[in-house]
């Protein structure tokens, strides 16, 4: 069975409408997305370009081939397939956002170099809110899945991409405004903290490591 077919049905039997039905079940998905490449979702071509990509953020964003021109990779290109996949050129972000009450599944499957930023925000009525930065780093494929709960682990993140990239989600449940789990995009605030925001209220995190965002 193809592995992409064999996902889906995982995921189908794994998801409900309120979110994955168990810690087990979800960990079938994760072990199943773990094992997915790029030529599985007809990104082979895409691959072979990042492997000869002598590229730079500093310099000329593009493949430079004999004749002295240079391919250019799209911005951004977005794959349905029930699930999703971002396909993205270097330098592009995805800015700072949340998965409200949602389980997210990540895979990168083409890159050298990402940077993920991984907040996890608290419960604040305030414009700008504390989060603590949980995770800064460079990330290459092939690596294994991670998975952000609604909850722990950072739920609000962003990514740049440092050379062409993909990377494939699965979210449960999905964005749905009806329900109350819509996207909110967010920047760092330039406040360093805010009146009337007790350090019992920070969860017992250090005044220290917490970063002000607020919604945009």
């Amino acid at each position: 069975m193809p592995i992409v077919q064999k996902l889906y049905d995982t995921c189908k039997a794994s998801l409900s409408p309120e979110g994955p039905i168990s810690e087990e079940a979800l960990e079938k998905v994760r072990i199943i997305l773990a094992e997915l490449k790029p030529s599985n979702v007809g990104l082979e071509q895409e691959a072979q370009l990042v492997r000869g990509w002598k590229g730079s953020l500093n310099g000329t964003n593009g493949k430079k081939w004999r004749n002295g021109s240079y391919h250019y990779p799209p911005s951004i290109k977005y794959i349905h397939l029930h699930m999703e996949i971002f396909c993205r050129s270097p330098g592009s972000v995805i800015p700072l956002h949340n998965h409200p009450g949602m389980t997210v599944l990540s895979k990168l499957l083409i890159t050298c170099k990402v940077i993920c930023w991984v907040y996890s925000g608290f419960d604040d009525p305030s414009q700008a809110r504390p989060a603590k930065l949980m995770k800064d780093c460079l990330m290459s494929a092939p690596c294994n899945t991670t998975v952000l709960h609604p909850s722990k682990g950072g739920n609000i993140h962003c990514f740049k991409a440092l050379t062409p990239s993909a990377l494939f989600d699965i979210l449960s449940p999905p964005y749905s405004s009806e329900d109350g789990r819509h996207c909110s995009y967010f920047r760092k605030s330039t406040r360093k903290d805010l009146p009337g925001v007790e350090h019992d209220q920070l969860s017992g995190v250090k005044p220290s490591e917490i970063t002000w965002s607020e919604e945009i």
